[in-house]
């Protein structure tokens, strides 16, 4: 998958209501904006602040953000914001928003480029496939420079 187009743009109201349903806080929230989505694709963003706990141990005076971070913020937007997006859509008759424990089930990386602190990084996802509340996915993450710093093909599953 080279960088992913024709997302389609979400109202506003969907992409505050998925950034909402997402069940990861602070300080273990690794997404700051849904910008996009549709059944098939999502796209987010999270600005990775200098003063994130774990730049002081991650090479000291050279700090780079640790890889299963960059990949928590990937599966925090692409599979557990897409899935909550993909069970609204299901659910469309009830109100309340999804209650499931996400869980990761499985990935497949490659590191390219590495991210820095006080850079905004864009994920952007594809649909493989959704069944019985598991979504695999495509996963890309973006420097603000548009330059790929990971792939990946990854999935979860949710949990009620």
């Amino acid at each position: 998958m080279s960088e992913l187009s024709g997302v389609d743009s979400a109202s506003p109201g969907i992409c505050e209501q998925i950034l909402a349903s997402i069940p990861q806080t602070e300080p273990f929230r690794f997404v700051d904006r849904i910008l996009e989505v549709d059944s098939d694709r999502i796209s987010g963003q999270y600005h990775f602040k200098v003063d994130e706990p774990f730049y002081r141990g991650h090479f000291p005076g050279n700090p780079v953000t640790p890889g299963v971070i960059l990949l928590e913020s990937m599966a925090q937007i692409a599979i557990i914001g897409h899935a909550m997006f993909l069970m609204m859509q299901e659910n469309q008759e009830s109100s309340k928003k999804p209650s499931v424990t996400p869980l990761f089930t499985e990935i497949n990386a490659d590191f390219i480029n590495t991210v820095l602190p006080d850079q905004t990084v864009t994920v952007k996802g594809e649909k493989v496939y959704w069944r019985r509340q598991k979504l695999k996915s495509k996963v890309e993450l973006y420097l603000p420079d548009g330059s790929l710093a990971v792939q990946a093909e990854m999935a979860g599953i949710g949990v009620l």
